[in-house]
């Protein structure tokens, strides 16, 4: 595919690049812009972008990869979801025209795909959002104080079955049947060893560690076992891991969560999926969790507690959002900051805003 005609590496960040540099960054934009206008819109149905689209929106791409260079004093492709909300939170702040912001963010969404398809990464799910039409920009939806509880009980009753011992033969012969379906074994082959594996704590824990430590999806993804640290009620997620590779992270968890840590591990090992594996979480077909399934684990976590998400975006990102309203609140923004594993401060300053509860309850104080 001739991409003569396409900004591949833009005069200024041909300026800023070394010789070997301009080469590396050449073949990554290379990649990116061939498998947008290939597959981009649709990949499913190999059906890309229009030239136009692709070429407008590769100068907004070039931008933020120059953004990330001037914030971390280096050159690098492996831009990060906090690359892009820091670079939205620039855009909130600076004196642009809402068109502008959100071409901008719909780039880096483009970006993201192509990195979730070909390089394993996860699409990309602002924190902040901009609307040419609306004139508005608006915060990520989060889960309330009541929601967070509701959604931690349901994660207790996601996926569970009754008590071996607890129902009548013909509703053990009904369970055992849909455990054999859910195990992949002979139905005489289900035992009570079954039973008590339909009851583990691998969702409780995932969601457990993420209200209380926020966790992307590609800290779900990446986590392990060697993180825990159920002694010292923490979660250690190493310099290598974290997402700017700035030092270690120290994450505190709440005795619930280590509770379900700790039954959680003793229970892993006595499962073959885990076996030679150190991710902490698997999915029942032995991936990594993403963004997408974990989606889908949030949607039946508000079905069983109730909690309409119809009109609302319900992403794994809404629990990290919930945690930062909160912790700035209970706390201050250097707690959240801490406890979201941000580099910048300002980064955290989108969740300094007082929850609407609060806000009603100051309303009805007022008179």
């Amino acid at each position: 595919m001739d991409l003569s005609d396409f900004p591949v590496v833009p005069q200024p960040s041909a300026d800023r690049l070394g010789p070997r540099q301009r080469v590396d960054y050449r073949a990554e934009r290379e990649d990116c812009l061939r498998w947008l206008l290939a597959f981009g819109k649709d990949p499913d149905q190999a059906d890309g972008y229009a030239p136009t689209t692709v070429t407008a929106r590769s100068y907004r791409m070039d931008h933020f990869y120059r953004f990330v260079w001037e914030s971390t004093e280096q050159y690098t492709t492996t831009v990060t979801h906090d690359h892009a909300d820091e670079w939205m939170q620039q855009l909130a702040m600076a004196d642009y025209s809402d068109a502008h912001r959100d071409c901008c963010q719909k780039a880096v969404k483009m970006l993201f795909k192509w990195r979730a398809h070909e390089r394993g990464d996860d699409e990309w799910d602002p924190a902040i959002r901009f609307s040419s039409n609306s004139g508005t920009t608006t915060p990520r939806d989060y889960l309330t104080k009541p929601e967070r509880r509701q959604i931690r009980e349901a994660s207790l009753e996601y996926g569970s079955i009754p008590h071996y011992n607890n129902v009548t033969p013909e509703e053990r012969d009904r369970w055992t049947a849909y455990l054999a379906q859910k195990f992949h074994k002979p139905k005489a082959d289900v035992g009570p060893a079954d039973w008590e594996r339909a009851n583990n704590w691998r969702i409780p824990s995932l969601v457990g560690v993420s209200l209380d430590a926020g966790l992307r999806p590609i800290e779900v993804k990446r986590a392990v076992t060697s993180w825990v640290d159920i002694e010292n009620g923490l979660l250690r997620i190493p310099k290598e891991e974290s997402s700017k590779n700035e030092g270690h992270w120290r994450v505190g968890l709440s005795t619930k969560t280590l509770d379900a840590l700790d039954r959680w591990l003793d229970q892993r090992q006595n499962y073959e999926l885990y076996d030679g594996r150190d991710e902490l979480w698997l999915t029942r077909e032995a991936n990594p969790f993403r963004s997408t399934p974990l989606r889908r684990l949030l949607h039946d976590l508000c079905d069983i507690a109730g909690i309409d998400y119809e009109h609302r975006q319900m992403s794994w990102y809404t629990i990290r959002h919930s945690t930062g309203t909160y912790m700035t609140r209970e706390e201050d923004l250097a707690a959240a900051q801490a406890q979201l594993r941000h580099k910048s401060p300002e980064t955290t300053m989108k969740y300094d805003q007082a929850p609407v509860e609060d806000r009603q309850d100051a309303l009805d104080r007022l008179g």
